[in-house]
């Protein structure tokens, strides 16, 4: 097979904001031009639409769910179609904008992760793994009592209270969250992985990464964010360990090449790009959220111009 030659990067600075629907600001990105997309894309939890609209699903909300839960409580069977479709749209720009053998890697709610991960691979990508990252600081049990429910029931009391004991405190089937689910999803080659790294530098792994001294595993134990280290990003609803993305950026890339986040959210993929000495594209309908991405790429320049040198500054490769 004759190899393209690889078109040249496209001409940015080390961040780039862009204010949009990616779906159609993706549009303007050159084909084959990114090396690796990390996203944390929305979950069609909280009757989230395709536009992102809070509380105005496409579908109404399932028989039985109690409107009045916090995000993440509620179920509608509808969410995994929904969300599945709209990954497929959105995976399908992604086919164009990264380079062959180019990994994406996802960010998913457990439950929903077979739906995120058939919608990408609708798209024409292989699904090449599933991994976790797992946090052992205790998440809120989102299980709930039925008791309340019993008790509106037409029963007399006596009636209420023996089928209250015959439940025996059992609750709704949602254990605590330990850990939140990484779809991992590949272009497909160009020939084989030698031949496709010749061309592209992509496809393959970068196996002396380590976060605990071995080899890397599908399961990453690094703790959420506490409430100093979201800083500007404590007002998102899911901000993600820098720790954490540094480390899948450092495993699915090389130095310099381009990374894209297409739901850029408060900018922790930005940070981390920065700080492994890759260059990033982040998109975000949001305004105020790309303004917070600014001003931590900031704080990060700041940090590295105050950094050791690189020689003494500590890294995730193995020993």
């Amino acid at each position: 097979m004759a190899s393209r030659a690889m078109p040249p990067e496209p001409a940015a600075d080390s961040l780039r904001l862009i204010l949009g629907d990616c779906r159609e600001r993706m549009r303007e990105l050159a084909d084959d031009s990114i090396h690796l997309i990390l996203t944390d894309p929305p979950y069609f939890l909280d009757g989230l639409d395709s536009a992102w609209r809070k509380g105005k699903g496409d579908t109404p909300r399932a028989t039985g769910t109690v409107g009045a839960l916090p995000v993440g409580m509620r179920f509608d069977p509808k969410q995994g179609p929904a969300l599945q479709a709209f990954m497929r749209d959105v995976a399908a720009e992604w086919m164009r904008v990264l380079a062959p053998g180019g990994f994406a890697l996802v960010f998913s709610q457990p439950r929903l992760s077979h739906r995120m991960a058939v919608g990408i691979e609708d798209a024409g990508f292989e699904i090449r793994d599933l991994l976790a990252w797992r946090f052992t600081r205790k998440a809120q049990f989102k299980a709930f009592s039925q008791d309340h429910f019993v008790r509106k029931m037409p029963l007399d009391e006596d009636g209420k209270a023996a089928l209250i004991r015959s439940l025996e405190g059992r609750k709704t089937p949602q254990l605590r969250p330990q850990f939140e689910a990484v779809v991992l999803a590949q272009k497909p080659r160009e020939g084989t992985f030698v031949a496709n790294w010749q061309t592209w530098r992509t496809g393959l792994i970068d196996a002396g990464c380590s976060l605990d001294g071995g080899a890397p595993s599908t399961v990453m134990t690094v703790e959420k964010p506490d409430s100093v280290e979201k800083g500007p990003a404590g007002g998102h609803l899911t901000p993600k360990p820098v720790d954490l993305l540094a480390h899948l950026i450092r495993l699915f890339s090389e130095e310099g090449q381009m990374v894209l986040d297409p739901f850029m959210g408060s900018g922790s993929t930005g940070v981390a790009a920065l700080r492994t000495g890759r260059r990033c594209i982040g998109i975000d309908k949001e305004e105020a959220y790309l303004e917070i991405s600014r001003r931590r790429a900031a704080e990060e320049a700041e940090r590295a111009a105050a950094a050791p040198p690189p020689d003494s500054a500590p890294t995730d490769r193995k020993a």
